[in-house]
């Protein structure tokens, strides 16, 4: 029994939680979610261009983009954080001053472009070779039969897969920590940890644990449901004859730049 109230106590403090709840609500949620969306933006740009890079036929934006995502996929995170907010800092000192934060994101929109390029470009070549060749036969360039018919079709079947990134950008985020933020930048991990070490009890740590949950349970969810219907809508879509005349003909995937371009 003392074992257990020891326990108890260590980590369901409700006072401790109570005395680090404001702080978390107005400091460490909202830069945790900054952190998140503002890497997901510049990571899902860049993510793009590396689909196209690696879907390309010629073999100098198809190596560099290989290489790139094999890089940046295979580094632990907090290594990457490490390298560039640490790397990079006398640079950044030079640009904005002796504020860590834009090199956190940078960080965390590197690793996420690694990833999400992958998940476009396997959306992108799930698309039918034929809607292509079909408008190619209404007459659009090539160019503007990828950006309009395409990578629409492509990045829509992969949104389950963007949104899980997501997700993982918001715990990641946490790893933002080894850049020694301010205070008022801290993230919730940061502000969990901080209450523990000052307290020596670990409720406020878990409490911040609890926020992450809050976040990434119902994201994960939703996004079990969107798969859902998107499985659901191609299982009962309509018949062919009933379809756009784009997307009439076969189910051949989209042919890629060379066997080469295939990640695992």
């Amino acid at each position: 029994m003392e074992t257990l109230a020891t326990l108890w106590e260590t980590f369901f403090d409700w006072e401790s939680m109570r005395e680090a709840l404001p702080e978390m609500l107005t400091v460490g949620l909202p830069n945790t979610l900054l952190l998140a969306l503002l890497s997901a933006i510049v990571g899902t740009l860049l993510g793009m261009l590396l689909a196209m890079a690696g879907l390309s036929r010629s073999r100098w934006l198809r190596w560099p983009a290989r290489i790139y995502t094999d890089v940046f996929r295979g580094l632990p995170a907090a290594v990457t954080i490490l390298l560039i907010g640490v790397g990079l800092a006398p640079l950044g000192l030079a640009w904005w001053g002796p504020n860590p934060y834009p090199l956190g994101i940078l960080a965390l929109s590197l690793i996420a472009a690694a990833y999400i390029g992958e998940i476009f470009r396997s959306g992108i070549q799930s698309v039918e070779a034929s809607q292509l060749e079909a408008t190619r036969a209404l007459g659009l360039s090539h160019g503007a039969a990828m950006r309009l018919v395409i990578i629409p079709q492509g990045v829509r079947r992969v949104l389950p897969a963007w949104v899980n990134q997501l997700i993982a950008l918001i715990k990641d985020s946490s790893l933002v920590y080894f850049l020694g933020l301010v205070a008022s930048q801290r993230e919730l991990f940061r502000i969990g940890q901080d209450y523990a070490a000052n307290t020596g009890n670990e409720s406020a740590l878990l409490l911040a644990g609890l926020f992450y949950l809050v976040i990434t349970v119902p994201l994960t969810h939703l996004v079990n449901w969107v798969d859902r219907r998107l499985r659901d809508g191609r299982a009962g879509g309509p018949e062919p004859d009933e379809e756009d005349p784009v997307a009439l003909a076969g189910e051949t995937a989209l042919p890629t730049a060379g066997r080469g371009t295939q990640h695992a």
